[in-house]
């Protein structure tokens, strides 16, 4: 999850920012005394950018394989991620991706395709099961011995549509679900991921690792997880398309928990069409998790045929008008992008609903605190890892305090662990005040307003990385209604200030996927706002 002033303070929108966190950024130095590793990095990486469709392209002419593309990947990583600007995206290599992409090229020389994700690269976050010899630790050296034996179900899908898992990402380690004053990215297992536009920048959490490498061209698609802005929020400071779906359509079954209430995987890609493509994939009922069954009859294979340039004609969107005067360029880049969703033929008119939301901070946190003792410890007492429950790991946390606390501490877990069981009166009031008014008021603004979506900036700029104070607001969040509701999400590219980018968000009711894609698709395509990142060592 995103981890934010809510569980500091209980304000779903808090402005104030620490002076001490914004003085963290490096102060660039005149021209005249800049070193060679001052510079943005030059960048001629010859699958930059491809989408999914090119790379298939390529290996259907023969200009490419699965396992020379895969290969590419993976020296992109060394290079990229592991020595040059050094991400720390990838947090563990698959020995064998090699191999399973040679497995996929000798199908297609069989004229066998699976389909469009056929031979594609894919990083999946480490918070996801895979029965392959990688770990999933959560980012935490208290898992690393947690060897799981079955892929999670998603995985399950993904192996079955052809894609080649080439590692893990790093997170914000527990999915940020750990400390008030966590810094987003950091996990004592990666240690510190890096925004990969301007490199002393945070790529935001938790799928921080997911969102780094997708933007820096480390593979062609990730997976992220979301509770409460995990994928919105670092799809849109790494300039990405991401989409948290309504929760249900993606089994959870196989993934590190925080709240069965909120908690999805969902796709991180470079343009809408790959987010789509990767989204329609993984779907599917799954006996393991019931929320799943609530998604039969209502999810699609494919995604893509509602992927249309017109798509914004006679549609009627509904702009988050306490997003405004908050930051010039919020403003001027908001502006702008209802210039173009206009000019496509929609219409656009201001709603409110993050005041309607803003005294349900505080419950939401009570409810995740329940959900994730009571989804942690099941995770856990069924996992091949010494460690059983919470409790296990907050002691092994307080043993190897130097190692696993360095920066920030493990508060978060400890209020978790005093919680009682999903029964308790606190829970159920709060579950009533958090998901249930949350679910009321987005459907309210849709019908009261006869909106196809509701839009707004994802979030701010990309704060500074500090670990001495920790994660600061950035003036603006847009996560909560949704991830509380457990709706639609989607974020596009909206445009950058000083390379630090931002995305537009499109949310809408539960199993909205087709109409939000429809006219996020039209807006990416009119607006165009994706820019590979140049690995700056700081703002210019």
């Amino acid at each position: 999850m995103q981890r934010r002033n809510f569980i500091k303070t209980g304000g779903l929108t808090a402005l104030a920012l620490s002076a001490l966190s914004v003085s963290s950024c490096h102060v660039l130095a005149p021209s005249s005394t800049r070193g060679a590793n001052d510079q943005p990095t030059t960048d001629n990486f010859e699958l930059n950018e491809l989408s999914v469709f090119e790379l298939q392209k390529k290996m259907e002419n023969k200009t490419y394989t699965s396992k020379s593309i895969t290969a590419l990947y993976l020296q992109r990583i060394a290079k990229i991620d592991q020595a040059g600007p050094q991400l720390h995206a990838v947090i563990e290599l698959h020995p064998s991706a090699l191999q399973t992409a040679e497995e996929m090229d000798k199908e297609r020389a069989a004229g066998k395709v699976r389909g469009p994700l056929h031979g594609i690269p894919v990083l999946i976050k480490d918070n996801i099961d895979t029965g392959d010899g990688l770990l999933t630790s959560a980012g935490s050296l208290a898992l690393s011995d947690n060897y799981q034996t079955e892929d999670a179900f998603i995985i399950k899908r993904l192996r079955e549509a052809g894609a080649v898992i080439i590692g893990k990402t790093n997170l914000s380690e527990w999915a940020n679900f750990r400390s008030s004053r966590s810094t987003s990215a950091w996990s004592s297992r990666g240690g510190q991921t890096k925004n990969p536009y301007v490199l002393d920048r945070n790529p935001s959490g938790s799928s921080s690792g997911s969102g780094s490498a997708v933007a820096a061209n480390l593979c062609a698609l990730a997976i992220g997880t979301e509770t409460d802005g995990s994928i919105i929020s670092p799809s849109s400071v790494n300039n990405l398309v991401g989409i948290k779906p309504t929760v249900g359509l993606w089994s959870r079954t196989g993934i590190i928990p925080i709240s069965k209430t909120q908690d999805t995987a969902g796709p991180m890609t470079r343009s809408v069409t790959d987010a789509a493509i990767l989204l329609g994939a993984l779907t599917g009922v799954d006996d393991q998790d019931p929320v799943t069954k609530y998604s039969e009859g209502r999810f699609k294979k494919d995604y893509t045929t509602f992927l249309r340039p017109d798509g914004l004609k006679g549609k009627r969107l509904g702009v988050e008008k306490s997003a405004f005067k908050r930051h010039a360029a919020t403003d001027e880049l908001l502006n702008e992008a209802i210039r173009v969703l206009r000019s496509q033929g929609a219409i656009v008119t201001e709603i409110s609903l993050n005041d309607t939301l803003k005294n349900a901070g505080d419950a939401e946190f009570t409810v995740l605190l329940y959900e994730f003792k009571a989804g942690l410890n099941a995770y856990l007492s069924g996992c091949n890892s010494k460690i059983k429950s919470l409790a296990d790991v907050i002691a092994y946390n307080k043993v190897n305090e130097a190692t696993m606390m360095p920066f920030f501490k493990q508060e978060t877990l400890e209020k978790a662990q005093i919680k009682g069981d999903l029964t308790e009166k606190e829970y159920l009031e709060a579950l009533e005040k958090s998901h249930v008014h949350s679910k009321k008021a987005i459907d309210r603004i849709l019908t009261d307003h006869n909106l196809d979506a509701i839009i707004a900036p994802s979030n701010g700029f990309p704060v500074c990385i500090d670990l001495v104070n920790g994660d600061y607001d950035n003036g603006f969040y847009f996560s909560s209604a949704a991830a509380m509701a457990g709706y639609s999400h989607i974020t596009v590219p909206m445009g950058s200030w000083h390379d630090l980018p931002m995305g537009l968000s499109f949310i809408g009711t539960a199993y909205a996927e087709p109409a939000l894609l429809l006219v996020a698709f039209a807006y990416e395509q009119a607006s165009n706002k994706r820019t590979s990142p140049q690995f700056k060592p700081v703002v210019v």
